[in-house]
């Protein structure tokens, strides 16, 4: 075990280990088998064990990774703008709801508030609700951003899930939300397609595979790969497009994450895109000590988008990152931010993080739905 491993796991609770392999134990089928996306549940997730379980941040320069929100604050501020435009397209009067999925440690919250807070008819109508499943770091990302919300003037609460106070008109954002839900990884054996997760042995977990007892909800798996292709789905990630669709009536959701169509997947990533990260520095042996580093897949769009569809959102867009980014104002809120900036230091820096975001997340993606049009509903902003 690595000097980094024991910050994360022994060194800080010796039984950490027995209760990972516990619970995995529990999950095993009579052969030992857990699936891939079981696994990925236990060790990022799991109480008291997972990775978003600990007390410290994963994110920015002293956590395991940062996101496009730590990159820039500008990347905060170009979502306002988008979700200002979303809310001078509702009738007046009707509360809007700004609700983030996932916010971590309340980076992203924190820059849109903000941005928000710059129009007072936008200020006086939204509210901002925080989703997030891992306990501590729901708390972190409300104090942060409450405390901005208070501030500028905006109510902020958090909640158990997007559905917990029923339909509302707003907008849904999930930013890297995709990519850390539990994935399955599906192998092309050369006749079947198989389930990639892992066997429990006497020298503890191990990459194994089994048949495929579940169902993948359409499209169709690619015909016959080259043999030992992975293909990664995420039942997890679909379910909650559905959780939208159920209770979005008005409004946006807006996906951010990275990942590709699964046909170039197929070719660009054959063996799958599983990456566990520790500090910053990609791990070998994502099995070897699970709940110390982040697990993470691409997002197969391709099957978010089918999931969106059968679920009754309507597209409204799907472009890169960037060019999102671009309509959404961030050319004009870059040179506002250069023209302010104290010092020449000061710009250098604002130039370098700009940078980094338009050119640093190139494989990260837009995905923009909305409910199906009802008669007497408002237009949604494209």
């Amino acid at each position: 075990m690595t000097e980094l491993a024991d910050r994360h796991s022994s060194a800080e609770d010796p039984s950490r280990y027995e209760r990972v392999q516990d619970l995995l134990r529990r999950s095993a089928d009579p052969d030992g088998f857990v699936p891939f996306d079981r696994f990925m549940e236990i060790a990022l997730y799991g109480e008291g064990v997972g990775f978003y379980s600990r007390a410290d941040s994963p994110f920015g320069p002293d956590g395991d990774y940062y996101t496009a929100a730590h990159a820039s604050p500008l990347f905060g501020r170009a979502i306002a703008q988008r979700v200002r435009s979303v809310v001078s397209a509702t009738p007046p009067g009707v509360p809007f709801r700004v609700l983030e999925v996932g916010p971590g440690d309340g980076a992203l919250g924190e820059s849109v508030l903000r941005g928000l807070a710059e129009d007072p008819a936008v200020r006086g109508r939204v509210e901002y609700v925080l989703v997030d499943r891992s306990p501590s770091l729901s708390v972190r990302a409300y104090e942060r951003v409450s405390a901005v919300g208070q501030s500028v003037g905006v109510p902020v609460r958090a909640a158990g899930s997007v559905g917990a106070e029923g339909p509302f008109t707003g907008m849904v954002l999930a930013n890297e939300v995709l990519d850390a839900q539990p994935a399955r990884r599906l192998l092309w054996d050369g006749e079947l397609w198989q389930d990639v997760g892992v066997r429990l042995t006497r020298d503890g977990f191990v990459p194994a595979t089994a048949p495929r007892d579940r169902p993948v909800p359409a499209p169709e798996l690619p015909p016959a790969p080259a043999f030992g292709t992975i293909v990664e789905v995420c039942p997890m990630a679909e379910a909650l497009l559905r959780e939208v669709a159920d209770h979005l009536v008005s409004g946006v959701f807006l996906v951010l994450d990275y990942g590709m169509e699964e046909s170039e997947l197929v070719v660009a990533h054959p063996s799958g895109t599983l990456a566990a990260v520790r500090r910053h520095r990609f791990v070998d042996d994502p099995f070897e000590e699970p709940g110390t580093c982040d697990l993470s897949v691409f997002v197969n769009f391709t099957r978010i988008r089918a999931a969106g569809a059968s679920a009754g959102l309507r597209e409204l867009s799907f472009r890169r990152q960037a060019e999102a980014l671009g309509d959404w104002g961030f050319p004009r809120l870059l040179e506002e931010a250069i023209r302010s900036a104290p010092s020449t230091e000061a710009e250098v820096r604002i130039r370098l993080a700009a940078k980094n975001l338009l050119f640093g997340f190139e494989r990260f993606h837009a995905l923009e739905l909305a409910p199906p049009e009802r008669r007497g509903s408002f237009p949604t902003v494209t």
